[in-house]
């Protein structure tokens, strides 16, 4: 059964695209430079910490109600989901439904007719929606965006902080000045031609498929089609629809018109199913897993006969990613940055590093101060300052993540180093795990897991190609890796062996953290499309340029010179 509820504008401060929170420095994009948000340290006793503290506990004690928003109207159906803590999965953070097939076309039908108009806006007045949605972000909002996050998702306050506040206000300032710089560029003309280039948007709607694991890409994937002159459909991850539907209300108060973003709850199988069929999709922007993307590619494949224009494809898929270690490598920063990118957010972040190469001379020491130091993490809510680390996100991840662990712990050709433990009585807690591995095809080190689990590799220096071939082979994915050496020499070849084993390479550092505008990010091979979200072509993505060439001469004659003299 249907609900219709009252106006989305009676639930939001509807601003216009005229309002006079306008910022000046849309109104002059050329002299705009974007610059990354500052990390806040909320300290104990500083006002960050108490503005955040008071809303965790607002948002600890409410079950919020998230609907779905289509135009200006919202709607619930009678297939009603809730979105629970993952460290305490019997407190529900918000109830939410999914919109089935008709609600889906509706949404549809919505952004087709609105794409027209938010097309022909002027890309000053677009990009200044936006920009004040980042402003908005940076303060007013900062806290709700931290607290949906750190209760939904559970992150800690550093992980939430660099996601859902300064990552996804930098892809709104970056996007903006990026793509206002990639438009800067018309054709040449010549004497009586003038020639002309207008970067429009794609005839019908994206689809925006986003995931759990950053808040910042939910609102990246739905906001940089529309930057672009699109409309979207935003399909939210179940386990982020809180904080997601907060970036979308702040989307909506700094004066997006409805229609052009409608978010959009549902069944994966019920919105893929419907999008792909439907004849207007100018697009899907994709987080998620290899097998749903090939899932999506394949129903446009068989629907192309009916589509108006042949649909984009942006995708990001996760990968397995590496710490490849030289003997001259600077042990501190391998044992540091390895703890980091491996278990901070539980390893939920694509860009973990979930395999560890090691050559057998300081391979020993670096494994006793891994497993030290693992000893010393603490696993926990996330609202409790001393836990490196929570819960993984739902229980199909903590079966899945437990089933790799539950291998090593039977094969004879691994070793359970450290960690290994699991309980999902209250939260989905899973115990920071490192496991040696003897044999180099074994699935710990070629399958992705998505989780806290490090598997470690000791190789013979004397065979360093097969051991490179084999980083470079034996996964499926291409996104990140590091390579830890001092000698130089070594880091070129290595990197040239292994350029297409990542989307973006690290060198001494770990390989998590990319930073918009800095690290522009993305993989290929299965990890993706590699369209470097957060750098400066990412918007070119969504457009459809049109060329113009206008005569001022008369065309006197339709016969060429040599015709006509003799």
């Amino acid at each position: 059964m249907l609900r219709r509820c009252k106006s989305v504008v009676g639930r939001l401060r509807h601003v216009k695209l005229s309002s006079t929170r306008s910022l000046s420095t849309s109104q002059c994009l050329h002299d705009y430079t974007a610059v990354n948000e500052p990390i806040r340290d909320y300290l104990p006793g500083s006002t960050d910490r108490e503005r955040l503290e008071k809303r965790l506990s607002y948002f600890s004690n409410t079950c919020s109600d998230v609907p779905i928003v289509i135009g200006d109207d919202v709607y619930t159906t009678s297939d009603v989901r809730h979105q629970v803590m993952p460290f305490d999965h019997q407190k529900k953070l918000a109830k939410f439904s999914y919109a089935d097939k008709a609600l889906i076309q509706k949404a549809i039908d919505v952004a087709v007719k609105a794409q027209r108009d938010w097309e022909r806006q002027s890309y000053e007045k677009r990009a200044d929606v936006f920009l004040r949605a980042a402003k908005l972000m940076q303060e007013e909002y900062r806290m709700d965006l931290m607290a949906s996050t750190m209760l939904g998702q559970a992150k800690t306050i550093i992980q939430a902080e660099i996601d859902s506040t300064c990552e996804l206000i930098d892809f709104l300032n970056f996007n903006v000045m990026f793509g206002h710089e990639a438009t800067k560029y018309q054709p040449i003309s010549l004497g009586s031609i003038t020639n002309t280039l207008s970067y429009r948007g794609m005839e019908g709607f994206w689809a925006s498929v986003t995931p759990f694991n950053f808040t910042a890409i939910g609102g990246n994937l739905s906001s940089a089609p529309a930057i672009a002159g699109n409309t979207v459909l935003w399909k939210p991850s179940d386990t982020a629809v809180l904080s997601n539907y907060t970036v979308f209300k702040i989307f909506r108060e700094a004066g997006l018109p409805p229609g052009v973003i409608n978010f959009v709850p549902a069944d994966g199988p019920v919105f893929g199913g419907a999008v792909t069929s439907s004849p207007h999709l100018a697009g899907v922007n994709f987080t998620g897993s290899v097998e749903t993307f090939e899932t999506l590619w394949k129903s446009i494949s068989a629907n192309l006969p009916n589509f108006r224009s042949f649909p984009r494809m942006i995708g990001e898929c996760g990968g397995k990613n590496y710490h490849l270690v030289h003997p001259s490598a600077d042990l501190d920063s391998v044992v540091n940055g390895t703890i980091m990118s491996a278990f901070e957010f539980g390893g939920q972040k694509c860009s973990a590093c979930s395999r560890l190469f090691l050559p057998q001379s300081c391979a020993q020491e670096v494994i006793d101060r891994l497993v030290a130091i693992q000893e010393e993490i603490k696993v926990g809510s996330p609202l409790l300052v001393e836990n490196y680390l929570s819960a993984v996100i739902d229980d199909k991840a903590f079966t899945r993540i437990k089933g790799y662990i539950d291998h090593a712990r039977s094969s004879e050709s691994c070793e359970i180093l450290a960690g290994g433990g699991y309980d999902d009585s209250k939260g989905y807690f899973i115990q920071p795990t490192i496991i040696l591995c003897k044999d180099p095809n074994d699935k710990l080190l070629t399958e992705e897991i998505f989780g806290p689990v490090l598997s470690i590799y000791v190789y013979d220096e004397k065979e360093v190609v097969d051991l490179l071939t084999r980083i470079d082979s034996n996964t499926r994915y291409g996104l990140t890796g590091s390579i830890y050496a001092k000698d130089s020499e070594v880091v070129d070849s290595w990197k040239d062996f292994l350029r297409f084993s990542a989307g973006n390479m690290y060198i001494n550092d770990k390989s998590t953290g990319s930073v918009v505008g800095q690290q522009p990010f993305g993989g290929a091979r299965k990890s993706g499309t590699n369209d470097k979200a957060g750098g400066p072509h990412y918007l070119l993505k969504f457009m459809s340029p049109l060329a113009i060439k206008t005569n001022s001469a008369t065309l006197g004659d339709w016969r060429y010179k040599y015709m006509t003299e003799k």
